[in-house]
C-alpha cells in the first residue's frame, strides 16, 4: 500500500507517519511525502519515506497538478492529508465536483469551513451548554463596552483561526487587551471566551459513512518550549494523559451531531475535540480540529492506533473491525514528548520512583 502524507515537515504528519510505521500494516506500507518547505527536519526523514517532493500552497493553481503527477508517477493509493489549509482544498475540490488524486478520508467541505473559524463553530453550538460564553472581536473595530458586558476579566483570547495557541492570552484588563491585538498585528480576529482552569482535555473522533468508529481520550497538562509562549501553551504537548473518559466522549459526539445536522454534512472523517474545564471540573469545547493532532503518536503506541484503522477503511481490508470501539488505557499511563524524539509511556506512579 502506497500512501501519501501532506505537510510532512511538521510534528503532526511526522507523528502519523510513525504510527503507521508500528501498525499492523508496517510491513506493507510505502510512505510518500510532500512540504512546501525545504527546511524542515521532517522532510529529510528518509527512514520514514521512500520520496518527499516539494509542492506549491494547496492555494496556488499548480498545486493539483503538481500532486496529480506525483501521486501517479507512484501508484499513490491513498493519503492524509495535514494540514487544515490542505484539508479545506481537497474538501472543496470534492464538492466542487473535482476527482482526488488518491483515495482518502476527510470530512465535507462545509463542515470543514465551519471548524477552522472557531467564531462560527462557537456561534453554532453557543445553545447547547457545551460551549463557553465567548464574543467574537475584530481589533480594528472593537467595543469595549460590548465585550466586557458579555465578559468580565479575566477572560481567555485567541485567534479565530490556526493552531498552535495562536494569539491564546489570559487576559486580565483592557489594557493589557490593547497592548496584546497590538504585538498580534497579523491576528485579524480574535474570539474571546470565559477563563476555565481546569483540565485540557482532548476527544479523537473517527467516523465513517455515517457511523462513529472509534474515540479516545487524552489531557495535555505542559508544553513543548512553554517559556516561549506568554500563554504558556504552544500547540505541541510535552507531558500528558491518556484518558478512560466515555462521558467526555458523549459531550464530543453530541457537539458533533449538532454540526454534522447544522451543516448539513455526512458524519465522516476525523476530529479532535479540545475541552478546557472550569472551575468545577466541568467541561467546554475550546475547539473542534479537522485532523489528528502532534500526539497522536503518543495514542498509538498506547494502543490507540488512529493510522492504522485510517488504513484499514481505506484499504478495505476484510478484517478490519467496524464496530464502535472506545480505546481505553491502563489507568495513570502518560506520555512524555520532546522536539524530534520518540515519545515515553509509563507510568504516572512511576515518575515518583525518580
Amino acid at each position: 500500500m502506497k500512501i501519501l502524507i501532506s505537510g510532512v515537515g511538521g510534528p503532526t504528519p511526522r507523528s502519523i507517519s510513525r504510527s503507521i510505521k508500528i501498525s499492523k500494516y508496517a510491513e506493507n506500507s510505502k510512505l510518500y511525502g510532500t512540504e512546501v518547505n525545504p527546511l524542515v527536519y521532517g522532510f529529510y526523514e528518509s527512514n520514514l519515506y521512500e520520496k518527499n517532493i516539494l509542492v506549491p500552497s494547496s492555494r496556488d493553481e499548480s498545486y493539483w497538478e503538481t500532486l496529480e503527477t506525483f501521486v501517479k508517477e507512484n501508484e499513490i493509493e491513498c493519503a492524509m492529508i495535514h494540514p487544515e489549509q490542505a484539508v479545506l482544498a481537497w474538501s472543496l475540490r470534492k464538492k466542487q465536483g473535482g476527482e482526488w488524486p488518491c483515495k482518502t478520508i476527510l470530512p465535507d467541505y462545509d463542515l470543514v469551513k465551519v471548524l477552522i473559524d472557531k467564531g462560527t463553530m462557537t456561534d453554532i453550538l453557543k445553545d447547547t451548554g457545551l460551549v463557553p460564553k465567548s464574543y467574537v472581536l475584530d481589533p480594528k473595530n472593537l467595543d469595549f463596552v460590548k465585550l466586557e458586558q458579555t465578559l468580565s476579566y479575566p477572560f481567555w483570547i485567541r485567534s479565530t483561526s490556526g493552531s498552535s495557541g495562536l494569539g491564546s492570552l489570559k487576559v486580565d484588563s483592557r489594557d493589557s487587551l490593547k497592548n496584546w491585538m497590538t504585538i498580534n498585528p497579523d491576528v485579524s480576529e480574535f474570539i474571546a471566551s470565559t477563563y476555565l482552569p481546569g483540565r485540557n482535555l482532548a476527544c479523537k473522533l473517527l467516523y465513517h459513512d455515517g457511523d462513529l468508529i472509534r474515540s479516545a481520550c487524552g489531557e495535555r497538562v505542559n508544553y513543548i518550549m512553554a517559556k516561549v509562549a506568554p500563554s504558556g501553551i504552544t500547540g505541541n504537548t510535552s507531558f500528558g494523559r491518556l484518558l478512560n473518559e466515555p462521558d467526555l466522549v458523549d459531550l464530543a459526539t453530541k457537539a458533533m451531531d449538532v454540526l454534522f445536522k447544522a451543516t448539513k454534512t455526512p458524519k465522516h472523517g476525523f476530529f479532535t475535540a479540545d475541552f478546557k474545564e472550569d472551575v468545577n471540573g466541568r467541561p467546554y469545547i475550546t475547539e473542534i480540529n479537522i485532523r489528528m493532532v502532534a500526539f497522536n503518536y503518543s495514542f498509538a503506541k498506547g494502543g490507540a492506533n488512529f493510522s492504522e484503522d485510517i488504513l484499514g477503511l481505506l484499504s478495505e481490508d476484510p478484517s478490519f473491525d467496524r464496530s464502535y470501539k472506545m480505546y481505553e488505557f491502563e489507568p495513570g499511563t502518560i506520555f512524555l514528548r520532546d522536539v524530534d524524539v520518540e515519545p515515553i509511556l509509563m507510568n504516572e506512579s512511576d515518575l515518583m520512583k525518580y
